[in-house]
């Protein structure tokens, strides 16, 4: 069987430009039966940067996980790739810019592959979530038997916690709620922090240490501060999420005047892009009040703060996992 001399880029990703792929001559029937192409590695070896998400099938969640990545990458000198989770490799790539998704497992199989051993992860979430503290352990630990043993850093989440210094992060939330007040025209509203909701506390509990730290600095500028989730799941087991944002716009003083809804969301989709669920909720909710009003904040993912956010944690220290 011939193979060709001169190798190409891997076609399927721009983003993994060490990784170099000729498709073989395909001579025989045999050929193609038993190969598709062979990878030659140049890689240079050093520490791999992946900034992770969850993922999204939305088109504009994963092309801002890659335009945050870049303007970081740029700032820091660092190859910063954008990684998610999930789902944002079933994104068509006509979607993408021409470029497709590549998810967190895919590269890390690439790199390993090739031979790279060192990985630092930047979570592109606010607090412990469970995909970073319990899935992703479990697809490292499959990697690890698949490929031997290698080194994976993780830097801290965007919100440090109770009685650290969050104010970088505060700052973009207090910047989004002046941003929609003034183009309301509104003076101090009530101001709803908003998310996903959780089956874990902790991650609630960082929603509502955010929540409190947002009314700190707001001060006189608006009327209160409360947080609030999306969903929850059923049972009492999970009542920590409460309230639910519909629940609290229906209830008084909530559900007149005017309301800021300070989105604690990174990138649009389902939930918090354009006719997503938050705003069904809050146009219901208007309905049914009408001396209700609500206005949405931008995200705080694409807020140009977070980038130096995401800076300063790629600062931090960080523990092995």
């Amino acid at each position: 069987m011939a193979l060709p001399s001169t190798p190409i880029f891997l076609s399927q990703s721009h983003t993994d430009p060490e990784i170099l792929t000729t498709e073989i001559t395909k001579n025989t029937e045999e050929d193609r039966s038993v190969f598709e192409f062979y990878v030659i590695s140049v890689v240079n070896f050093t520490m791999k940067y992946l900034l992770v998400d969850n993922g999204s099938l939305r088109p504009q969640s994963v092309l801002n996980l890659r335009a945050i990545a870049a303007e970081l990458g740029r700032e820091t000198g660092l190859e910063i790739l954008p990684s998610s989770l999930l789902h944002s490799s079933k994104v068509p790539v006509d979607q993408l810019e021409g470029e497709p998704a590549v998810n967190l497992e895919r590269r890390l199989r690439l790199f390993l592959e090739a031979g790279e051993r060192e990985f630092t992860i930047l979570p592109f979430f606010f607090g412990p979530t469970g995909a970073i503290t319990e899935y992703l352990p479990q697809r490292l630990a499959y990697r690890r038997e698949k490929h031997g043993d290698f080194s994976i850093r993780l830097a801290p989440f965007l919100s440090l916690g109770e009685d650290q210094d969050n104010s970088d992060l505060v700052q973009i939330l207090a910047d989004n709620v002046r941003q929609s007040m003034a183009y309301n025209s509104w003076k101090r509203p009530r101001v709803v922090l908003v998310d996903h909701g959780s089956p874990m506390p902790e991650v609630t509990d960082v929603r509502n240490a955010l929540a409190m730290e947002l009314e700190a600095a707001l001060g006189s500028e608006v009327e209160a501060v409360a947080p609030a989730s999306m969903e929850r799941r059923e049972g009492e087991a999970y009542a920590f999420n409460e309230p639910l944002l519909e629940n609290l716009l229906r209830t008084p003083p909530w559900n007149d005047g005017p309301v800021v809804i300070s989105m604690l969301f990174l990138s649009p989709g389902r939930h918090a892009g354009p006719g997503g669920d938050i705003a069904t909720i809050c146009r219901e909710a208007r309905e049914e009040n009408p001396g209700l009003r609500t206005s949405m904040t931008g995200l705080v993912g694409e807020h140009p703060g977070i980038v130096a956010v995401l800076r300063r944690r790629l600062g931090m220290p960080m523990v092995d996992i």
